[in-house]
This record gives C-alpha cells, structure tokens and sequence, in this order.
C-alpha cells in the first residue's frame, strides 16, 4: 500500500485533529473519574464525537479512582469486553451491562 505524500499544511491540519482528539479523550476520562459524567452520557455522546468513539473502554475504566490495569481488566472480563474495545464496538449487551454495573437503569429494549 502507498500512502500519499501530505504537504505541510495536510501534516499541521493532521496534528491538530489528533490533538484535539486526545484532548477530548482526556476531559471525558476526567470528568467520568470525578463522577461530573456518567457512564449512561458518555455512551449516549458516542455517536456524535468520533473522537470519544474511539476510546478504549480499558482506558476509561482505569480513569476511575482506585481502578488500575488489574481491576479494569478483571471488570471487562466479568462484563464479557474484550481487552481492546472501544466505545464505539460495543454492542448493546456490553453496554447494558457497563449501565447496570455503574448502578444507572439501561434504556428499554426495542421489541
């Protein structure tokens, strides 16, 4: 695969999208690790922020307090998440169970 030649100016607007990307990634895990959002908001911003569909649920977890790569690993785990989701893969059982296990009530189901 060949990959195209960017000018400068491609470069530059590349590193401030991933920048502003990584920033959002930051204030979101930020704001879930104070408790200012809940898991049921950021699930409910997924498909509107590209950026935040693309943080790993790993990453999120261990912004919690208390939550290392031992405990967030063992959690995914008993949620039945795979090490290298992202928010964006999740299907709607993981995210049930992501809304039950943070004490939030899941929304109803379309039958």
């Amino acid at each position: 695969m060949v990959l195209r030649t960017l000018s400068d100016e491609d470069r530059a607007k590349a590193r401030a999208k991933a920048l502003a990307a990584r920033t959002r990634r930051a204030e979101i895990k930020k704001s879930f690790g104070s408790g200012a959002l809940s898991i049921t908001e950021i699930l409910d911003l997924v498909p509107d922020d590209e950026a935040l569909g693309r943080l790993r649920v790993l990453d999120l977890l261990e912004s919690l307090p208390g939550v290392g790569e031992i405990r967030a690993a063992a959690l995914m785990d008993k949620l039945g998440i795979s090490p290298s989701r992202r928010l964006r893969g999740l299907g709607r059982k993981q995210r049930e169970a992501l809304i039950e296990h943070f004490g939030g009530t899941p929304p109803p189901t379309k039958e």
